[in-house]
Parts: C-alpha cells; structure tokens; sequence
C-alpha cells in the first residue's frame, strides 16, 4: 500500500532523484525525440480520444483515490521508494490513472536509484507533455498526460543512452497493464517423414 502523503514533506523529497535541479531545455529534447526511436509496444489506448470526456475538478476527486488526486490534479510527490513500481519486471505498458492513455513501456524502464519509476522515453512522445516548472526555488521540466493534462513527474537530461533521457515518475499517477502470456509455439503437425505416394497403394 502506497504511504499516505503528507505535504510538508514534499519540499525535501524534491530535494533527491526526481528533484534534481536541470534546464527546462530538457522539454526541448523531448520535443525533438525520434518517432522512430519510441517504443515498440502496442500504444492502443484503453479509450479512443472521442470516448474521453474532459471532467471536472468534483468528478476528479469522487474518481480518484487521495493520493492519485494530490499527485495527479494538485502537482504532488509521492515519497520516495513508495510506489510498488520501482522494482517490477513484468511486461506491459504503464497507462494514466486518471484517463488510461498509454504513457510508458516496460521495455522502456529502468533503475535509475531515485526511488521512483524511472523511463528513458514515453511510449509515444505525443503521450505526454512537457512545461517549466520554477517551484521550490529549482527550474525542472513538469511532466504531464496529453490528453488529460494529470501530473506526472519530472524529466531530466541525465538518463541512459539512447535518449538520454530520465523520465522520473510517480508511480501512483500509473496504471499498470500486464502484457497477455506468450501463447506456446505451434507443433508441427507434419512429420519429417514423407507422405506415402499413390505408386504405393
């Protein structure tokens, strides 16, 4: 379970891993990620961009839990190490919690030592946006879902290559989906011996 949020805390927690003070240039960056370069993984979203329906701010909080509206709607952290994220291997995407677009792969993340999800570039780079963001005396680039505008995270210039890339995440503001079991190859149902020939009836 998640550790409850507590505000107060949030200005030291800025202070390590996804608080590293950086240009606001890295939006930049993103901006000019190579669409060949994202990633491979099926981007179908859990809902097409004409089902999505913009909600308001009372429907936000009857939606969501406590700390996936801190997080989400009001710019909050989660504390550091809290998300169950951190560590998983599974295969799959990590979708918005708020309006499940697709935002990141697994294939994608890594161990960063930060003590939050960590990606080197978002599923699709049109996923996700980017502003500056001047709180807490620092100048960082705010990450944000598209289309639902939810808070995100942070990226910053001092990933691994090939992009560079940290995407620093907050694991409550994600949903994770499994990617369905590879299904057993096929045996052959041909033998390696020759069928009999007519000539031989």
């Amino acid at each position: 379970m998640i550790r409850k949020l507590w505000p107060l805390s949030v200005a030291g927690l800025f202070l390590l891993g996804c608080g590293t003070a950086t240009s606001v240039d890295v939006a930049q960056q993103h901006d000019e990620l190579d669409p060949s370069s994202t990633s491979t993984m099926n981007n179908t979203d859990f809902n097409s961009e004409s089902e999505y329906q913009p909600k308001t701010d009372a429907e936000w909080r009857e939606l969501l839990t406590r700390d996936q509206y801190y997080v989400t709607r009001e710019h909050g952290t989660e504390p550091r190490g809290s998300s169950p994220y951190n560590h998983l291997k599974d295969e799959g995407v990590f979708r918005c919690v708020c309006c499940g677009q697709t935002l990141f792969a697994s294939e994608d993340k890594y161990e960063s030592g930060t003590g939050w999800p960590s990606f080197i570039r978002p599923i699709d780079k049109d996923h996700v946006g980017t502003k500056a963001d001047n709180t807490f005396f620092m100048r960082r680039t705010e990450v944000h879902c598209s289309r639902c505008q939810a808070h995100l995270g942070h990226v910053f210039p001092d990933g691994p290559q090939p992009t560079g890339m940290r995407y620093c995440m907050n694991g409550v503001a994600l949903q994770f989906e499994k990617s369905p079991p590879t299904p057993p190859a096929n045996s052959s149902s041909t033998s390696d011996e020759p069928a009999p020939s007519d000539d031989s009836l």
